[in-house]
Parts: C-alpha cells; sequence; structure tokens
C-alpha cells in the first residue's frame, strides 16, 4: 500500500476521557478539523466509532487507524484507565475495512513529530536541536503517556513505544519525600503516573492536606488548577509547583536515557490548559538539575506541543508508511 491508498479513511486520538476522530476522503496536506468525543458517553470503542460513523452520515471507511491511551501489543487491546477492551481483527472485520492500525497514543504523537512546525511548539529553554538526535515526547492527561522518536541506519525514523509513565517516580527534596511517602501509602508504588496526570494533580494536592493537617475540598484537576491560579489556596499552588518541578524532572530522565538532543516535547491535555499555573522555568530547572549531568541537559531543548490535534497526523503519516 502506497501514501495515496486506502481512502476514506477513519483516523483517531482515543484517550481515556476524550477522543478525537477525523474522516479523511483523500489524500491532503492537512487534515479536517477533528470531531471531539466524550469517552463517557460510550460504554465501548465499538459504539464510540459507530457515533462517529453515523456523524459522517453512515460512510464506509477502507483504512481506519487510531491511537488509543494504552500498551498495544498484539490483539486484544485492553485500556489501562477506562473498561473498553477489543480484538482489533475483530474491529476491522465488523467495520469491513481493509486495513485497521491501532497503536499507543504516545507512539502515534513520536510519529507525528517531524510534521510540527515552529507555530505549533512553544519553546521552554535549551539549546538548538540536533539533527538526526532521538526525540522525546511525553505529557500527562488522564495517565502520562511517553514515546520517542530514533533515526535508523538509513535515515529511516522508528517510534519507540514503552509506559515510561508506569516507572518508578523519585522525590528531589525533603517536602517531596514526605508527599511520594503520602502517596505510598496510598497506592503502594508510586509511579509518575500517580503524580504527573489530572488525577495526579488531585493526588498531589490530597497528599498535601494529609502532611498539612487539613481537609482537602478541591476534587478535580480543573478545580486544583483555578485555585493555583487565582493564589487563593496554598495547598493548590503548591501541588501546581510539584506538579511542575516533578514533570521536568522526569523529563530530564528521558533526556538522559534516550540522549534526546533533538529535543524533549510536552504533549497531553493537561499542560496547555494550566496557563500561568506551570511555571516553565521551574520545569526547566528541574529538567537541568541532574548533578554532574546538568551541562548536558542545559543544551538539550524543550518544547510544549501547542498544535490542536498532533497525534491524529501522527497516526495519518504511520498509516501511510506500514
Amino acid at each position: 500500500m502506497t501514501a495515496f491508498e486506502g481512502y476514506p479513511r477513519l483516523l483517531g486520538d482515543v484517550g481515556a476521557t476524550n477522543a478525537r476522530w477525523v474522516w479523511q476522503a483523500a489524500p491532503s496536506p492537512t487534515l479536517p478539523a477533528p470531531r471531539t468525543y466524550r469517552c463517557d458517553d460510550f460504554a465501548s470503542i465499538e459504539a464510540l466509532i459507530d457515533r462517529c460513523l453515523a456523524d459522517e452520515a453512515g460512510a464506509h471507511p477502507r483504512s481506519v487507524a487510531f491511537g488509543i491511551a494504552t500498551p498495544v501489543d498484539g490483539d486484544q487491546v485492553a485500556m489501562t484507565n477506562r473498561d473498553w477492551n477489543f480484538s482489533i481483527a475483530g474491529l476491522q472485520a465488523r467495520l469491513g475495512a481493509e486495513r485497521c492500525l491501532v497503536l499507543n497514543d504516545f507512539a502515534a504523537l513520536a510519529a507525528g513529530l517531524p510534521g510540527l512546525r515552529d507555530a505549533d511548539l512553544r519553546h521552554l529553554g535549551g539549546g538548538p536541536a540536533r539533527a538526526g538526535a532521538p526525540r522525546v515526547v511525553l505529557g500527562p492527561g488522564s495517565g502520562l503517556g511517553v514515546a520517542a522518536l530514533v533515526t535508523a541506519d538509513g535515515g529511516r525514523e522508528t517510534v519507540v513505544e514503552g509506559e515510561g509513565g508506569h516507572a518508578t517516580l523519585a522525590p528531589g527534596d525533603a517536602r517531596e519525600d514526605a508527599l511520594l511517602a503520602r502517596l505510598r501509602d496510598t497506592f503502594g508504588h508510586v509511579s509518575a503516573e500517580r503524580a504527573l496526570s489530572g488525577p495526579g494533580l488531585v493526588n498531589l494536592y490530597r497528599a498535601l492536606c494529609s502532611l498539612d493537617g487539613r481537609m482537602p475540598d478541591a476534587r478535580t484537576p480543573a478545580e486544583v488548577t483555578a485555585r493555583a491560579q487565582a493564589g487563593t489556596d496554598a495547598a493548590c499552588v503548591e501541588a501546581m509547583q510539584h506538579f511542575t518541578g516533578l514533570l521536568g524532572s522526569v523529563a530530564g530522565n528521558l533526556a538522559l536515557a534516550f540522549g534526546a538532543r533533538a529535543g524533549v516535547y510536552l504533549g497531553g491535555g493537561i499542560v496547555p490548559r494550566l496557563g500561568s499555573a506551570f511555571d516553565a522555568l521551574m520545569f526547566r530547572a528541574r529538567f537541568e538539575a541532574k548533578g554532574r549531568f546538568a551541562g548536558y541537559l542545559q543544551r538539550i531543548p524543550t518544547y510544549l506541543i501547542t498544535a490542536p490535534a498532533p497525534a491524529l497526523d501522527g497516526i495519518a503519516r504511520a498509516l501511510d508508511r506500514r
């Protein structure tokens, strides 16, 4: 199959909270604006796709491809943060499609990195990107996604996907030691995702309230964010500071692990919505705070992805190449 076959096609980016879908009738340099659906409104991925196709007047796709917020290893897919599971082959047969490609959502986002323009990015510090070096993308949403894009022999770019969001989270000082100890009391294993996600922001806030002997009364990430932005709740302000700092620390760890001298990119649904509550200077300071390798990290650029639906472009690119 070449890049110009398999149309019309349905392209999706499925998170635990929202799903975005695009109907692409024919090859085009840019994708149409996506439709957005709340995953809570559907009992299954099949029901969600049925609704998408109904909204396209019952159109029939030759190809279906989507990223989804869970590991994809074989035919059976079960979401980590939502009670959905399905067979890729069964979904393809149900839709009567010639192809059905399903990727981890951050693998799709990594595949889309080459298509990002300067206007799609906000530079958060560091030097120029080194051509041909690895790139890393991570981002908090309902969970914490991580992937990388590396250049293999012959210049072909290859996505490296994994579950870095479930790696153990390390504290940076005594206050974070105490904070993560409270999270450990609740969860046992404290992964990066337990703090660096929408639910994780609330976890941080509640743990801080527990440390300070007060009852928590903010229940959602939006409430914590609003109070942090307004400066009306000290625990919310501190939760956001730890969120920013820990995200920088994890991003620095990934930059070291991959040698990501072409850049580290922040995606996901949370950071772009934080506005002034996200402290880019604190993020960058913790990104670089790696002792003897601080100088190495000072040269690595970090970016916030501001494009509205970059994973959809990545899915389109992946479908073209497979």
